[in-house]
């Protein structure tokens, strides 16, 4: 079998991303020895939680097709588990949970066959009708709208939305692939982390007007538009290395992708903010749960899969 899978190009845009993790490192300790009565322990957990989290993405990505799909499948079963640890959820309702967690492996299934025709209205379709008749038999009608429309929704975002990731993995390489499959999936995850942290950045910087104050009080203008505009910068300088993108399109989806995990990152916050947390768990120190790091991607990943497959499959 064979277990390595990844293209030159994308072990060296792994490095990269390993480098700025050394320079983050490094900055850290500078700052900790220039103030050591500062303890920076939340910088500190970030960065050791962020060597972690590459560390696992890039073996993930780097072996073989059946090690990556069955990644990324967890990553959606454990999502889905913390979204139904999170919302009010009815005791009849957990007989149902079942069938929603089953969708997960099924989903990943059709991927690891690229059917797409069934990828595509598995869940949105055959998922969307079944459960609420399940729901029907358990006979519990009290609260029903609501049981099927957050059950729905989190299966629609947590397993659906995450699986086009996956799918881009198994995409068929054209003549102007340079990094294959994985290399879809390094552009989009790592722009998409990108842009949750140039947003940040560029707000702390010169934030000044509050964009959703209702919803999440430190996202700025500033910072929405210094995060879209760097996002989609650093999109045309890595499509070369990463994807069959010309620059025109590139640009495009850099735009797509900054303001796609924007929305995605404040819809998941009005969650939150409607159940009354402030992270989704504490899976990940210095993050939160694991939403609270996909959070972006529930809406990037769909809609850049589909922008390539429109444009080069």
């Amino acid at each position: 079998m064979n277990w390595l899978a990844v293209k030159p190009n994308v072990a060296i845009a792994l490095a990269g991303v390993f480098g700025a993790l050394l320079l983050s490192s490094a900055i850290r300790w500078l700052l900790q020895h220039r103030h050591p009565e500062k303890p920076y322990t939340e910088l500190h957990e970030r960065i050791r939680s962020w060597w972690i989290m590459v560390s696992v993405f890039a073996v993930a990505i780097s072996l073989n097709r059946q090690v990556s799909l069955a990644f990324f499948a967890l990553v959606s079963f454990l999502a889905l588990k913390e979204y139904f640890s999170l919302i009010p959820t009815r005791r009849a309702d957990r007989r149902v949970l079942f069938w929603a967690y089953l969708a997960i492996p099924l989903q990943y299934l059709w991927i690891a066959r690229e059917w797409y025709g069934m990828f595509i209205i598995f869940i949105p379709v055959y998922a969307f009708l079944f459960l609420p008749m399940r729901m029907i038999m358990i006979g519990e009608t009290q609260h029903f709208l609501r049981a099927i429309g957050t059950l729905h929704w989190g299966l629609m975002t947590m397993a659906f939305s995450i699986s086009h990731v996956a799918f881009l993995l198994v995409m068929p390489e054209t003549r102007d692939s340079v990094a294959g499959g994985a290399g879809l999936v390094l552009f989009v995850v790592l722009l998409t982390e990108l842009n949750d942290i140039a947003q940040y950045v560029w707000g702390k910087l010169f934030g000044r007007h509050a964009i959703v104050p209702s919803v999440s009080p430190m996202k700025t203008w500033e910072g929405f538009v210094g995060g879209f505009l760097s996002t989609a910068g650093l999109a045309v300088l890595l499509a070369p290395w990463l994807t069959p993108l010309s620059q025109s399109h590139a640009l495009l989806a850099g735009l797509l992708i900054g303001w796609a995990g924007f929305i995605g990152d404040v819809v998941i916050s009005a969650i939150k903010r409607d159940i009354g947390v402030k992270d989704s768990g504490s899976l990940i120190p210095g993050h939160g749960g694991i939403l609270d790091r996909i959070d972006s991607l529930t809406y990037t990943a769909p809609l850049f899969f589909h922008f390539v497959r429109y444009h080069y499959f």
